[in-house]
């Protein structure tokens, strides 16, 4: 692959926002910017109710399409809105 079909900090900001109704997005390279590499932290409604494993399957799943470009995927934070609003 080419570093031109990577994905981009703006394609899974935007696809984490729409998959996820997410309140707040935080995408970060941590690839030295080749897009292979992403930190992410996640406010949405939908992890509601929902254990840690079973939101960052829910990011996991979001970003399905993309998973074959990004060599690794830290979930640093994925919380419901009270969560976010609490810290």
């Amino acid at each position: 692959l080419t570093v031109d079909s990577m994905p981009t900090i703006q394609q899974v900001e935007e696809t984490l926002r729409s998959a996820l109704e997410a309140e707040d997005v935080s995408v970060v390279d941590i690839s030295g910017d080749c897009g292979s590499s992403f930190e992410v932290s996640v406010v949405s409604k939908q992890f509601e109710g929902k254990a840690l494993l079973a939101r960052h399957r829910l990011v996991n799943g979001a970003l399905a399409g993309m998973m074959g470009d990004i060599h690794a995927l830290s979930i640093k934070g994925a919380k419901t809105p009270a969560q976010a609003a609490a810290q």
